[in-house]
């Protein structure tokens, strides 16, 4: 039967319409094959991150202890934070390690990426030296320079006692701790930082750097009139990053110093640890956890704002 037979046999829109059908039915298919892709995705996100963070959201109005009952207790453990001196104590630890490590960071990965940015000879070699540490476990890094900091056997002030110099107990003075924990800090991650800004360094047009030399600038007016302007949205990702990476930090001051000495290496994150799983206070560790989250998203989105004054192509 030709397919005119059929059209008049079978009515005129009958054979469109099962074309439609089995459209309808291959786009199922697809979409339910896409499904499946995205699963195990979907189920983690919803298991390990979702139902979490709903969980402690309600453990933060409740007095939760780990053997004991739940109990609600609304915003008690909020109106508690506020008035908690040691919180306030905690979170100033926190703003300082942040505002120690990030320009420390964001500057010193500038300054080593520029170099080696170039197809130098041994420029490889250093890239790779740089960023082994960020491969590098944090515990067993913060071990390593927790041993070098000793105060009497420690490689440090072994190198200062050859030269003449007592050195100081690093780790057992208020003054100094935590900026060994910042210095640590940055060695450790500086080399994720070096490497975003190596790719955006080589990503920026040659015929740029020509035309500026042509016209007489000199390297400080083309780095700040070229380079940076070009890089900006690269500094505004490892600006982003470094910053709630800074407020999150909990392990090397977990190995280090235990949130001493006399509390002024104690973050909130090492906080929180502390309350929920040595005093068993769970509510108020939830409540305390809140708190970061809020303060972490707060400067997130004001970093987003003005991130239209200056970065380039933002607006």
């Amino acid at each position: 039967m030709t397919t005119l037979e059929t059209i008049k046999s079978e009515g005129p829109g009958r054979p469109f319409r099962r074309k439609a059908r089995k459209t309808r039915s291959l786009n199922r298919g697809d979409h339910l094959a896409g499904w499946l892709f995205v699963l195990p995705m979907v189920l983690g996100f919803v298991l390990l991150l979702l139902v979490p963070l709903i969980m402690a959201l309600y453990m933060s109005f409740t007095d939760w202890p780990l053997l004991g009952e739940a109990k609600l207790i609304g915003f008690e453990n909020y109106r508690t934070i506020a008035g908690d001196a040691e919180f306030w104590s905690v979170l100033g630890n926190t703003l300082y390690f942040a505002v120690g490590l990030v320009p420390l960071n964001i500057i010193l990965a500038l300054l080593l990426a520029i170099p080696l940015s170039k197809n130098i000879r041994g420029a490889g070699f250093f890239r790779t030296l740089i960023f082994i540490p960020v491969m590098t476990s944090l515990v067993v890094w913060s071990i390593v320079w927790k041993y070098m900091f000793a105060t009497d056997s420690g490689f440090i002030n072994q190198l200062l006692r050859m030269i003449g110099i007592t050195g100081p107990a690093w780790l057992y003075d208020t003054r100094l701790a935590m900026p060994v924990v910042i210095v640590t800090s940055l060695l450790k991650n500086v080399g994720l930082n070096m490497v975003l800004f190596i790719a955006a360094l080589q990503q920026v047009p040659a015929q740029l750097y020509e035309a500026a030399r042509i016209d007489g600038a000199g390297r400080m007016r083309i780095f700040f009139r070229i380079t940076v302007p070009m890089i900006t949205p690269t500094i505004f990702l490892t600006l982003m990053m470094t910053i709630i990476g800074s407020l999150k930090v909990f392990g090397q001051i977990y190995v280090m110093t235990q949130g001493g000495p006399s509390g002024s290496t104690k973050v909130l994150v090492y906080n929180i640890w502390e309350r929920a799983f040595k005093l068993f206070e769970f509510g108020y560790a939830s409540a305390l956890a809140y708190v970061l989250f809020v303060i972490t998203l707060l400067l997130t989105l004001a970093q987003w704002q003005m991130r239209k004054r200056w970065v380039l192509n933002e607006s």
